[in-house]
């Protein structure tokens, strides 16, 4: 019965049940009906969830966001869109009341490429603050110091300062599930294979967030990557 339908899943598989699944979206689909598709998934996915909706006539936008749980609560994340533009430019009420700028980056499978490289550097960056705050550790070094110095420098933010605190306290309540960021290494490394560009930083990433949810952090925040140094 909408005339836009908004869609945010946790990977491929969910995002394609929810269109061609049985009473998948696609059967409501009528010429005019508009589908945007706030996901991250892989770009291979969007093409095929765009070629489908606008095959019944519809209107297809990608808008996958950038931020965490609590940027979601606030309406602050980051929006980016690509494929019909005119959605963008009719659906600019709805993304102003989620988030606090959005950026339309021409064909669809471009904001899925782009979000993809995003979480891929967070991701590695995160996998990284832990290595650090766990070898300070292990050479009797302060960690609280090692975070005071690192939030004095270059490199200071919020989310430094935060995902660090809640290590520190033993905080791993989800902002961000690790499990969907460990999805978002492997479709960023297979975007990369695909276009024959090395990506060992997230492969090496990858395999840090693998043993994390080996050792049950799936469904802790990305700080507990920090677990998988400490067993």
């Amino acid at each position: 019965m909408c005339d836009i339908t908004f869609s945010c899943v946790s990977d491929p598989k969910a995002a394609r049940d929810l269109v061609l699944g049985p009473s998948g979206v696609l059967q409501g689909i009528r010429p005019g009906k508009c589908y945007i598709e706030m996901s991250t998934v892989d770009p291979e996915t969007i093409t095929e969830l765009s070629q489908v909706i606008t095959s019944r006539g519809g209107r297809f936008l990608e808008a996958p966001v950038a931020g965490s749980q609590q940027l979601s609560n606030d309406g602050m994340l980051v929006i980016l869109a690509a494929g019909d533009r005119t959605v963008y430019e009719d659906c600019s009420s709805c993304f102003q009341a989620m988030g606090k700028t959005s950026f339309f980056l021409g064909e669809a499978g471009n904001a899925a490429r782009m979000m993809l490289i995003l979480n891929m550097v967070q991701g590695s960056f995160m996998a990284t603050i832990a290595e650090g705050l766990t070898l300070a550790q292990a050479t009797g070094q302060s960690q609280q110091t090692f975070l005071d110095i690192l939030c004095q420098g270059q490199m200071a933010s919020t989310f430094v300062d935060q995902k660090c605190q809640n290590i520190l306290q033993g905080n791993f309540k989800p902002d961000y599930y690790l499990k969907h960021i460990q999805k978002d290494l492997r479709l960023a490394i297979s975007m990369g294979d695909m276009a024959n560009h090395p990506t060992p930083m997230a492969a090496a990433a990858n395999e840090v967030y693998k043993r994390a949810k080996a050792l049950d952090q799936s469904d802790n925040d990305i700080s507990a990557v920090y677990r998988a140094y400490i067993h």
